[in-house]
């Protein structure tokens, strides 16, 4: 006899509820979390985010476990750790992983720093950076998709196919099969998904085979956000990829909103040369395009009423080549080395990346990022720093300014090697200069979502979209973050005539490497410094500075910069460094006190700002509540550094020479104290 087959063995068994109780897995979360915070050591141990114990972490996820934004897997090691019966110290660390707010590292970029970037803070600063929204602008679909090889003619015999199949994917009068007339997300993110999956098999050549498909997961945080993001949906580089799948968003190639009302479609992104994306709202989609200046859109259409367009963007999502979607490719990869070629006193270099220094995180912006690299063929591996940002139109080149300030001798900076303006496709790279943007970047515009900084008062006659270059730099110094560096700033002041313009805890590095014939500490990033002599404005936009360390008087806005805002920023370093760090190898924290310094007004700032130079006792206050046991020797120091900044406990607003000479003799006399020798 014929042993049974599975399907007839499922019919006559069925599970029925028989996986009701492990389905409930809501229910399951509740009560591990009720019976963690009846634990005597959750009430105990502090919570990661300062605030509290990790009972009070166990409460604020309840309502997270109670939504529909509950990840299950987000708990899963911790319960295999209670099942396996591992030591209670394992079990717990697990439990203030699974269960606290999370906080990226402490090392950040661009005007943030030490700061615990939560979604809080950071939708309030993503609308800040993105002053320039456009929407409704014309030509943004022949600029990005019109490059794709054989898009127009596939796309029109695929939509062909969909209405002459024997149950048509389309048809003219109802539109698209098995849409959701509700709109509900969930509804449209799945029908969204097997829509794209059934054009992607309808277009397949071997020619044209996608190496991505959709993904659809609205509910799971994706690795790599500076605050947690979820995607709705979007395109990924995995071919198989599947709705469990676990993504980085280094993964999402283009990435999608789903929105039930068009009115708050407002257009969030992330980065890379540029990012494209688009929405839903109901039946109607805009494709967008993410740069350094900011965000642009087209005008809307209805899927179901223009179905052969949709059609044609999501063939162009699955088969637009690297270059198509914004990755840059002047960084070549061969043989697992990745690489960018120069031409460096007319001799062709190669030089050879060897990691990642540091990557700012923002959408519109500088976007700073940083290699360590060194020259092919140099046995040596003397180390080189690539640098590349995205600089305003307008601004004097960091290139030319560091080449100069090499020339005339000033020490302590870093040392100019090279530099140049990126260029793809033989155009300079950036929002005018782009590959393919020519056919909109010069078309009159429709009006900003949101207003944009300008220094004219008189009203244009049309709108014009802002700019930044791809500009690249290359110096022969590599280092990590040094507490300070006074005479790197003197000199650069006196020698080159520059001022700095934003004097940071990163921008202050100590040479890392032994065998690299350079100063034992340098000055970086002159991308916002100026020429003193000087007289008209930059051209750039806003208040230029690491927030932390900006001078009371940059944020405050309407006085002329000058050094004095430097020297000023130098107390301000230091003042953050005794507070975040307990000595020169620990990794930073977070303070939510003054992480709250990364995202309030500038005025706010500058008035938490005043409140601890104005008078000694809210400074010695501070230093005794928040300052680390390593830095509490320099309190009588950094007091005596304020005296000298801040006279009276007021700003200074003339210029002073001699500042330099008092600054430095405080610091040098601090280095000489037994106590800061050996705290």
């Amino acid at each position: 006899m014929a042993a049974p087959t599975t399907s007839e063995v499922v019919k006559a068994n069925p599970i029925g509820k028989g996986l009701d109780a492990f389905r409930k897995l809501k229910n399951l979360g509740l009560d591990l979390v009720l019976a963690l915070q009846s634990l005597p050591a959750c009430r105990s141990l502090p919570s990661s985010t300062g605030r509290g114990t990790l009972t009070s972490d166990l409460s604020r996820f309840i309502p997270v476990i109670d939504s529909n934004e509950f990840d299950a897997e987000r708990i899963r090691p911790l319960l295999k750790a209670i099942i396996d019966n591992e030591p209670d110290e394992t079990i717990l660390n697990k439990v203030a992983a699974a269960f606290t707010e999370s906080t990226p590292p402490p090392d950040r970029c661009l005007s943030y720093v030490n700061s615990s970037e939560h979604r809080k803070y950071m939708d309030d600063a993503l609308k800040e950076e993105l002053t320039s929204v456009y929407v409704g602008v014309p030509g943004l679909y022949e600029a990005f998709f019109g490059e794709v090889d054989g898009l127009a003619s596939t796309a029109e015999a695929v939509f062909k196919n969909c209405k002459e199949e024997d149950s048509p994917l389309y048809s003219e009068q109802h539109g698209w099969r098995g849409w959701p007339e509700s709109a509900k997300e969930k509804d449209v993110l799945t029908w969204f998904a097997n829509l794209v999956g059934r054009l992607a098999d309808l277009s397949s050549e071997p020619s044209k085979s996608p190496q991505r498909r959709p993904i659809a997961q609205p509910n799971r945080p994706l690795e790599g956000s500076t605050a947690d993001r979820k995607l709705d949906v979007g395109f990924v580089d995995d071919p198989k990829a599947r709705a469990v799948s676990k993504y980085h968003w280094s993964h999402i190639l283009v990435p999608g909103e789903l929105k039930s009302n068009p009115a708050t479609d407002t257009a969030p992104g992330h980065g890379r040369r540029f990012v494209l994306g688009f929405t839903l709202c109901g039946p109607l989609m805009w494709l967008w395009s993410f740069d350094r200046a900011g965000a642009v859109a087209s005008s809307s259409f209805d899927i179901n009423r223009e179905g052969q367009q949709l059609v044609s963007v999501v063939l162009g999502y699955l088969w637009m080549n690297d270059e198509q979607l914004g990755f840059d490719p002047t960084i070549s990869t061969s043989n697992g080395e990745r690489y960018i070629d120069i031409k460096r006193d007319g001799k062709k270099e190669r030089l050879v990346i060897d990691e990642v220094m540091k990557r700012a995180a923002c959408v519109a912006g500088r976007a700073t990022t940083c290699w360590k690299a060194h020259r092919k063929g140099d046995e040596l591996r003397n180390p080189l720093v690539i640098k590349d940002s995205w600089q305003y139109a307008e601004r004097e080149e960091e290139g030319l300014l560091l080449q100069e300030a090499t020339e005339k001798g000033v020490t302590n900076v870093a040392r100019y090697y090279h530099h140049e303006t990126v260029r793809v496709g033989a155009r300079r790279t950036g929002r005018i200069g782009k590959k393919r943007s020519s056919s909109y970047a010069d078309t009159e515009l429709p009006p900003n979502k949101r207003a944009c900084s300008s220094s004219s008062t008189k009203a244009a006659p049309r709108t014009i979209i802002p700019n930044r270059v791809h500009r690249r730099v290359i110096v022969r110094d590599y280092g990590m973050p040094l507490p300070g560096k006074f005479a790197s700033y003197e000199d650069l002041h006196k020698k080159a005539h520059m001022w700095h313009c934003d004097i940071s805890q990163g921008n202050l590095m100590m040479n890392e490497d032994d065998g690299n014939p350079s100063w034992s500490a340098f000055l970086i990033d002159l991308d916002l410094a100026v020429r003193v002599e000087r007289e008209e404005p930059s051209g750039a936009l806003g208040k230029t500075g690491t927030r932390a360390f900006m001078a009371i008087g940059v944020l405050l806005g309407g006085e002329k910069r000058t050094f004095m805002h430097d020297l000023e920023s130098f107390f301000w370093v230091l003042f953050w460094i005794c507070i975040h760090y307990n000595g020169p190898n620990e990794m930073g924290r977070v303070v939510p006190k003054f992480d709250k310094w990364n995202f309030v007004s500038t005025e706010e700032l500058a008035e938490n700002k005043k409140g601890i130079v104005t008078d000694e006792t809210n400074l010695l206050k501070a230093s005794e509540e928040y300052f680390m046991p390593y830095y509490q020797p320099l309190v009588p120091w950094l007091n005596r550094l304020r005296r000298v900044v801040f006279p009276g406990g007021a700003r200074r607003k003339a210029p002073d020479q001699t500042l330099y000479t008092t600054m430095k003799e405080i610091l040098r006399e601090a280095q000489e104290d037994a106590e800061v020798k050996n705290p």
